[in-house]
């Protein structure tokens, strides 16, 4: 067994105003995995996400990366929102990152156009963010986030303002991704459904204090398509998920 990509341990994290957001988190995420942070409004998954990435420090425990891996330099962080410039074309909206690290346009055009054509948005990179759709601007996001080529992609919602139809597409798309690259993912929702569908682990975690109450494995194997969502396997992961959610909220 080799050593967890990152550990946390005894993670806890409590606010100026009192508010205890985290508790007594421990948990370790493999190298290459996909883990998704479920629960209700309020317990803390996106204060653990981020502390995950080193945007937040913990108040308590230790948060701690392999030997091997520098946390700032191979992470990519997908918010909830694209939070695109409205004032640049899709290409330059992905170079952000990489000029911000002090790569010339000419050294990140290859990887500007990689990142474009992994995410389906060949033919608009000339495109301005009000010239696109929903899904279409989260996917510049995700691109964005890719273009460093990280080891860790964290993602915080990033698919719940989305209508269905959209919203079930980039979730294939994005196992395609995590397929053929095997960074590691962990993807925050608070869908029962979106999460048995990605996922090979899903972290349940209840609220106030946040705390972790569940670590299930939904078993499916990958590649995962429509056919599973229709399947009886991924009905009874999904009860046995929302039971767990539904201990969370009533803890």
């Amino acid at each position: 067994m080799t050593d967890p990509l990152i550990t946390l341990s005894g993670v806890g994290k409590s606010f100026r105003n009192g508010v205890v957001a985290l508790d007594g988190i421990d948990l370790a995420i493999e190298s290459g995995a996909f883990v998704s942070l479920l629960g209700p409004s309020g317990c803390g998954k996106s204060t653990l996400l981020r502390i995950i990435a080193g945007l937040a420090e913990p108040s308590a425990g230790t948060r701690r990366w392999a030997a091997n891996t520098t946390a700032r330099g191979e992470i990519g962080f997908v918010f909830q929102e694209p939070t695109l410039m409205p004032w640049a074309p899709v290409a330059d909206n992905i170079y952000l990152p990489l000029r911000l690290a002090g790569i010339s346009r000419r050294a990140a055009a290859p990887r500007i156009e990689q990142a474009i054509a992994a995410v389906g948005l060949e033919g608009f990179a000339a495109a301005y963010p009000r010239e696109l759709s929903g899904g279409m601007k989260m996917r510049v996001s995700i691109a964005r986030a890719l273009v460093t080529e990280p080891k860790v992609l964290l993602m915080d919602e990033p698919f719940a303002a989305l209508d269905e139809i959209t919203r079930h597409k980039l979730n294939d798309d994005l196992l395609a991704l995590w397929a053929k690259e095997r960074f590691t993912v962990v993807f925050v929702t608070h869908s029962v459904f979106e999460s048995v569908y990605l996922s090979q682990r899903i972290v349940v975690m209840a609220a106030r204090p946040g705390r972790i109450i569940a670590d299930l494995k939904p078993g499916a194997p990958f590649p995962r398509d429509a056919a599973f969502r229709t399947s009886p396997d991924y009905a009874a992961a999904c009860r046995a998920v929302s039971d767990k959610l539904l201990q969370a909220i009533a803890a």
